[in-house]
């Protein structure tokens, strides 16, 4: 009888299980990545604290990274998340442990007892009890580690989280670089106008030209000045952005400007499949998808009976002065055995929602992995791209300042119209902001790669 009720308990044991996670609706990681950077001559060296910031050689970065660290609230609500895991799994633990306490009450009983009246007694108890759920059928195990699984997502996503706003803050300082330039440039060709105009009106006021050409040589410093303001918003827009970013009030942070002296490292792809495993985002959807298959088995031990093993004992006594005497003494043992009959299909629905569950973390982990590989990608392509349209660029440029500092000899003297010099002034600020435009889009990109990339390249993990 014996050995048939622990066949049976191992049978039912085996029913809770918990599922496997189909390997085959995961996506394997390819070989190679398709978009693969032109080789390297030197990539750069990945710090041996992991702050790949420093690769960019900048100190006012490295201050801002330090700053957004310490004080960056979307880092503190992340913490604060994990500590709520930590504590939801250290209580899952607990649960698997004895439980003890200790109780004492004293009360007052009068009026009929046994058919009998008599006067009012007072009563006093005074014992421990001591309780300890069997799991059987691992209802408790799966359920720690489940909690423990998602207390592991969460510290994956505070890493996550950290590289996003490392990522951020670089983007953001400089992008605000990058537009210092652009500004730069965009107030030397105002003043570049500003000196057309003057030498317009002095041969308008000698007869040479007509009011035509002093009022287009007005139009263009009147928009090009249009246009640094612009700038000048938008560099205020970055800043108060990277104030949030750093935990500092907006109305008294400051980024003074300062030459663009950030190095432009070059960030080696490694192997596609170190991708998935130094991702943070990643490994948090990893760990989320085998909580929920824990949860499945969870909801599948429902079905088993709950055992547990009581014991109490103490002194109960209607006299206060003999109620810690030793004949006051009592003690109780036992064992609960419960198993639920009937409850309108609520554990068979609750296997439906795990499993649900189960699908939909599968799913999420699969898109992600799917989006960390297009991510990389997108920034390898990029980054390609951008080094053969900034060789381009830089030919455009030199042949426009070319052509503007040929047609400025000539309108000096003579032998152009004003609107052959204006044509090749606006010519060539377009093409230098559009270099500035495409270098400050590579270094977007290199920031990018390194998310991409999980905050880490090369082989090792």
């Amino acid at each position: 009888m014996k050995l048939q009720m622990l066949v049976a308990a191992l049978v039912l044991a085996g029913c809770a299980t918990v599922p496997d996670i189909d390997a085959s609706r995961i996506p394997a990681a390819p070989a190679q990545f398709k978009e693969a950077a032109k080789a390297p001559a030197a990539p750069a060296m990945l710090p041996a604290d992991g702050a790949w910031w420093k690769t960019f050689n900048d100190p006012v970065l490295d201050d801002l990274v330090a700053r957004a660290e310490r004080n960056n609230t979307s880092i503190e609500t992340a913490a604060a998340r994990l500590a709520q895991a930590r504590a939801f799994a250290k209580a899952a633990d607990a649960e698997r442990m004895p439980q003890a306490s200790l109780d004492a009450n004293v009360g007052r009983l009068g009026g009929i007892v046994d058919n009998t009246s008599g006067p009012a007694r007072t009563f006093g108890a005074v014992g421990a009890n001591l309780s300890y759920e069997v799991d059987l059928f691992g209802k408790l195990s799966k359920a720690s580690e489940a909690a423990r699984l998602d207390a592991q997502s969460r510290e994956s996503l505070l890493v996550s989280t950290r590289l996003l706003v490392d990522a951020e803050v670089s983007q953001t300082y400089l992008a605000i670089r990058a537009l210092d330039e652009e500004r730069a440039l965009v107030r030397s060709t105002v003043a570049a106008y500003q000196d057309t105009l003057d030498l317009t009106e002095r041969r308008y006021r000698a007869g040479d030209v007509a009011e035509l050409d002093v009022e287009r040589a007005r139009t263009e410093v009147a928009a090009t000045e249009s246009d640094a303001f612009a700038l000048d918003r938008r560099r205020a827009e970055l800043e108060h952005a990277l104030a949030v970013l750093v935990g500092d009030v907006s109305s008294r942070f400051d980024l003074p400007v300062a030459p663009w002296s950030t190095a432009l490292p070059t960030i080696p792809a490694g192997v596609p499949s170190t991708v998935l495993t130094r991702r943070p985002d990643v490994r948090a959807a990893q760990s989320a998808m085998q909580a929920a298959a824990q949860r499945v088995g969870v909801a599948k031990a429902d079905w088993f009976p709950d055992v547990a093993l009581t014991a109490s004992g103490g002194y109960a006594s209607s006299e206060l002065g003999q109620l810690l005497k030793w004949p006051a003494r009592a003690w109780l043992v036992g064992a609960v055995f419960s198993t639920p009959l009937f409850d309108g299909g609520r554990r068979t629905a609750n296997i439906a929602n795990s499993n649900a569950q189960l699908d939909e973390s599968m799913a999420r982990y699969r898109e992600q992995v799917l989006v960390a590989f297009r991510d990389v990608e997108d920034q390898l392509s990029a980054l390609r791209i951008l080094a053969s349209q900034s060789d381009a660029q830089a030919r455009a440029v030199a042949s426009a300042t070319r052509s503007t500092t040929i047609s400025d000899v000539r309108y000096r003297n003579g032998l152009v119209s004003q609107l052959d010099l204006l044509d090749a002034r606006r010519s060539e600020l377009r093409n230098r902001r559009e270099a500035l435009q495409v270098r400050a889009a590579q270094y977007q990109a290199t920031v990018g790669l390194v998310r991409a990339l999980g905050g880490g390249w090369g082989n090792a993990s």
